[in-house]
């Protein structure tokens, strides 16, 4: 209860009792026998009570100020202080005095009203009031002596009763004031616990939102739809940090299609930077002072007022979420709360997508590579059963039929096993030099290289090795030396144009350059095969990496991913240009 409405009840209280001690005066008065002069005086005051009282009655019912409704007490006191002392003055000629116990009720009255002030001022002003009376009683009437004790008790009396209702009263005022106060607190409580529960819904809905699809961009519309229903923008804008650049990944509302559209990147010195760098939300109430660059972009858009929270995974900020109006200073303590929840909210769905995209991409590595081990087991098994086939059964005719054989037919099966044994020595040796480059004990000698000889040399080895594919030299002199393993770099050319002839028909021509180019040499082996399609340009440098194109050849698919490796030892790079039906070409790249 306020203190105007403690006061109110106060005085309508008062008023009451005024109003009920109406007729018992009247009665009082009406049947007494008066001494000659009293009655007329005792009638006087019944009058003054009865229109006092209406008319404090009828103010009692007024709702007035707490000062206003104090001076009118006041005038109260004083107005029940008069009517109580009239009553004690008409009816002093009774002995023993049957009404002196109304003495105390102004005292009392004061007391409720004022406390104990009021008690201690109401006790003074009225204590000259009771030594009065005894005067009057005590020269008036025969056998009435005044008694100083009779006067001092009763003065004493009073105030003590008047100190210890003052005392109450403001006790009681107290506990009234701290009971309000605990019942405003709980109040406050109740609506900030009521609006920490709205907060939580929101953040729960948008949570959902951001669940609903483990797709970026799904997640993000999706979001972004509950959003608008949430904190109204006209503009929302959420912005990741992507290899060192800060790139919009989703954009929603004014302008989102002329001015920093999804995908579009930030420029340096932007808000964003000073946001992931703090990890605390900024509030711009008004872009029209620029202070940041892209806000030429969003005020030329219409859009004034910006909060821009980060996206929070623990302590580490990853991007932001931006929200816009056109209105400057426009977002409430409240929506500033909660966009930055749901930035903390944004911040872990977007590392849970990404955590899910890892997994999924390392699930879908280990399925290929599980799927290459197969392909190269079998691979394996049909290059180690063939060779191993044809030098058994040459061995057995030979050991069962060595008589009967001629020489010439003697020499063809001691070739066709010299020729499968190499292939088997070059199968085996490709798999150790993958697993030496796996370990990192594959070895290298370096000295300078002379890279016009060398590939003079494979070429010619090339071409004495077969005859149905011409190979061809374009060395371009002078060619400076460079600095490399020399028999490893043979490896890799052996390996290039032997692929090439493989691919290469009958008759088609297999070219092998070499030139001076940016500070380095480049040798290019090109033929003319079938080519290889744009999409397993990376498979064929992986480890039993073959291409799924084209004609099916015999081989490990090792060899390419051993002549990169040998490549990148050497400082340089192994790259392929091919279409599909228009040729390779196989580019070696070294610095000088």
């Amino acid at each position: 209860m306020s203190e105007s409405a403690g006061l109110h009840a106060i005085a309508r209280w008062f008023a009451t009792a005024r109003l009920l001690a109406l007729p018992l005066t009247i009665a009082e008065v009406g049947a007494e026998e008066f001494p000659p002069g009293y009655e007329t005086w005792a009638w006087v005051v019944v009058g003054v009570l009865a229109a006092g009282a209406a008319v404090l009655a009828l103010l009692s019912f007024q709702e007035f100020e707490a000062p206003t409704q104090r001076r009118l007490a006041e005038a109260a006191i004083v107005f029940d202080t008069g009517i109580i002392f009239g009553l004690l003055f008409v009816f002093s000629f009774k002995p023993g005095q049957p009404l002196i116990p109304i003495y105390y009720l102004p005292t009392i009255e004061a007391a409720l009203w004022f406390g104990v002030p009021g008690a201690i001022l109401a006790s003074i002003t009225t204590g000259p009031g009771i030594v009065g009376l005894e005067l009057f009683r005590s020269d008036r009437f025969v056998g009435q002596a005044f008694r100083t004790s009779s006067v001092s008790v009763r003065i004493a009396f009073g105030l003590g009763i008047g100190l210890l209702v003052g005392r109450l009263v403001e006790l009681l005022i107290r506990a009234g004031r701290r009971a309000e106060a605990r019942a405003a607190e709980a109040e406050e409580l109740r609506d900030e616990l009521g609006r920490r529960v709205d907060l939580l819904e929101a953040a729960n809905r948008c949570a959902r939102a951001l669940g609903s699809s483990l797709e970026m961009e799904e997640a993000f519309n999706a979001f972004i739809r509950e959003l608008r229903g949430l904190v109204p923008f006209d503009r929302v804008a959420i912005i990741l940090g992507e290899g060192g650049t800060m790139r919009v990944v989703a954009a929603s509302g004014l302008g989102v299609e002329e001015w920093l559209p999804a995908g579009s990147v930030l420029p340096p010195g932007a808000l964003v930077e000073e946001v992931i760098a703090s990890a605390q939300s900024v509030y711009r109430r008004d872009m029209a002072d620029v202070q940041y660059p892209e806000e030429e972009d969003l005020v030329a858009a219409g859009l004034r007022c910006r909060l821009v929270a980060p996206l929070l995974v623990g302590a580490r900020p990853t991007g932001i979420l931006a929200v816009l109006r056109r209105e400057p200073d426009s977002f409430g303590p409240d929506e500033i709360e909660l966009v930055t929840l749901l930035g903390r909210l944004v911040a872990t769905a977007v590392q849970n997508i990404r955590a899910y995209g890892a997994e999924h991409r390392t699930v879908a590595e280990l399925r290929r590579l599980s799927a290459l081990r197969a392909d190269f087991v079998s691979l394996v098994s049909h290059e180690l059963r063939s060779p191993m086939a044809a030098v058994i059964g040459s061995a057995r005719t030979l050991q069962q039929r060595w008589r009967e054989l001629s020489p010439e037919h003697r020499e063809s099966f001691l070739a066709l096993i010299g020729d499968e044994t190499t292939r088997l020595s070059e199968l085996i040796g490709d798999v150790l030099d993958t697993s030496r480059i796996e370990a990192g004990t594959f070895s290298y000698a370096f000295s300078d290289v002379r890279l016009g000889e060398l590939v003079r040399e494979t070429v010619a080895a090339a071409t004495v090795a077969q005859d149905e594919v011409p190979v061809r030299t374009d060395v371009r002199e002078p060619l400076p030396p460079v600095r490399g393993d020399r028999e490893r770099l043979r490896q890799v050319l052996n390996n290039l144009i032997e692929n090439a002839v493989k691919y290469s028909p009958a008759d088609r021509e297999v070219l092998v350059s070499a030139y001076a180019s940016d500070g380095g040499l480049r040798i290019e082996v090109a033929d003319q095969g079938p080519g290889i399609p744009a999409e397993e340009h990376g498979v064929i440098f992986e480890k039993f990496g073959r291409s799924n194109s084209g004609q099916s050849k015999p081989g490990t698919g090792l060899g390419l991913f051993i002549a990169r490796s040998i490549a990148e030892a050497h400082g340089g790079s192994l790259t392929v240009r091919s279409e599909p039906r228009g040729g390779t070409v196989f580019s070696l790249e070294l610095p000088f």
